[in-house]
């Protein structure tokens, strides 16, 4: 299908511009601003045109940090029903993580998940491969072009990941053929904090402890080790999840990158005594300051934006706070979220453009997504940027159900989504449930 979009506002590269694009065999074969309507195609039987009434258009969200929970995991959410809800939000493209069950430290099992997403997912997909002490040669196997990253735990994880032995650290930064991604907390610190609550509280401690457990302190530690091993050796790494003011000092354009979610630009600590289990995240949601100074990074283009989606189901979530375990949904409501932030004018639309699809398509070297250019894969987000809305289970997509954002109004909606050329989904209506997104390449040689 070809689709001539008219009468919409770009937002691509530091600009806000009027103008339309030319959409055909799943690429953008051309766009135009206003007053460029020469460079307009001629519209033919096999074109649809469509007007969006100024409408704003961003390059599909890559989302570089989801937990989509198959395989072993599915009744928290599924590839299938994930990628939906990424739909919604205007995320064309996701990058999912390998603590599932059985966990992905095999490059046989990386090759299972990525056949159940091309059997299931609606949007454009790629998957870490993950790190154990007793695999390294799989570790070592993967192919960089082909995977988006080593996802490494240095803090708390799902069975046997959190890795401690500095001979494996030491090969791995040494010989990593990707980018390593990883998730720093200092287990001693965590530890220990927990002890000291538990003796405090027992098991009826209220959720506002989890940031003194999981504090700036254990962050810190882990990050500065991590950011050590990637200096020493060269190695690209991208700090995960960054939720304190202190680790954004670690940051350099050279080797370290790093990634916000959501949760950390829009809660504080002092939400958990009103949300409870709903923000309780690993790491956990810190303090205002720490707040504002990552939206201020996101602000300067220093990191870029992903969710940390992680559902669980309510009745696990609602168990006291040492039971409850952690994680949030978020991948239906990240662009929306950001445009509210835009709203509240805590951003320009052109910043969100950059922290949430331009910058993760240049940390991982993703071959031609993530911009509005000619050429690219016209993988787009159509959102009305000040169009109020209410999150409520009625429209919540996610399997789990719920969301921290219930009973928030949202300013901005996403409007359509495109995934390689093709209006998969359109107000409200998953317009392609038979269509399925393509596994992501990328250009190793651009790290």
């Amino acid at each position: 299908m070809e689709y001539i979009l008219k009468n919409a506002f770009l937002v691509n590269e530091g600009k806000c511009e009027k103008g339309g694009l030319y959409l055909k065999d799943g690429r953008i074969s051309a766009l135009w601003k206003e007053g460029e309507q020469a460079q307009m195609p001629v519209k033919t039987s096999s074109c649809e045109a469509i007007d969006l009434q100024g409408a704003y258009v961003f390059p599909g969200v890559i989302d570089d940090h989801v937990h989509f929970r198959q395989p072993g995991l599915t009744h928290k959410g599924s590839i299938a029903s994930e990628s939906a809800a990424a739909l919604r939000g205007g995320v064309t493209s996701f990058m999912d993580m390998p603590n599932t069950k059985p966990q992905t430290l095999t490059q046989e099992r990386l090759r299972q998940k990525y056949d159940m997403a091309a059997q299931s997912s609606l949007v454009n997909y790629s998957f870490y491969m993950g790190c154990s002490e007793d695999n390294l040669r799989e570790v070592l196997a993967t192919d960089p072009a082909q995977v988006c990253g080593i996802k490494l735990f240095l803090g708390s994880s799902t069975g046997n990941m959190l890795v401690r032995d500095p001979q494996y650290l030491q090969t791995l930064f040494q010989e990593a053929p990707a980018l390593i991604a990883v998730h720093c907390e200092d287990e001693e610190i965590i530890s220990r904090n927990s002890a000291f609550f538990k003796e405090k509280y027992g098991m009826d401690a209220p959720f506002s402890v989890h940031p003194q457990i999981r504090n700036e302190e254990a962050c810190f530690k882990s990050s500065a080790t991590a950011v050590q091993w990637a200096h020493r050796y060269g190695t690209r790494l991208h700090l995960l999840h960054i939720s304190t003011a202190k680790e954004l000092s670690l940051l350099d354009e050279r080797l370290v990158s790093g990634e916000v979610c959501t949760n950390y630009l829009w809660f504080s600590n002092g939400d958990y005594e009103e949300k409870t289990w709903r923000i309780k995240c690993n790491p956990a949601i810190k303090t205002l300051d720490d707040r504002q100074a990552l939206r201020q990074a996101v602000k300067e283009g220093r990191v870029n934006v992903g969710t940390d989606h992680a559902p669980h189901t309510q009745e696990e979530k609602e168990k006291p706070y040492f039971e409850c375990p952690s994680g949030t949904p978020g991948v239906q409501h990240s662009l929306p979220l950001m445009l509210e932030l835009a709203y509240q004018g805590v951003f320009e639309l052109p910043e969100v453009a950059e922290a949430m699809c331009h910058r993760p398509a240049r940390i991982f070297g993703l071959k031609e997504r993530g911009f509005l250019r000619p050429g690219y894969a016209a993988d787009l987000a159509v959102v009305a940027p000040r169009e109020a809305w209410t999150v409520d289970a009625s429209n919540i997509a996610y399997a789990c159900g719920w969301s921290p954002l219930q009973g928030q109004c949202l300013h901005g909606k996403v409007r359509m989504t495109f995934v390689n050329g093709t209006l998969v989904y359109k107000d409200g209506e998953i317009l392609r449930p038979d269509y399925r997104g393509e596994r992501l390449r990328f250009s190793p040689e651009s790290l």
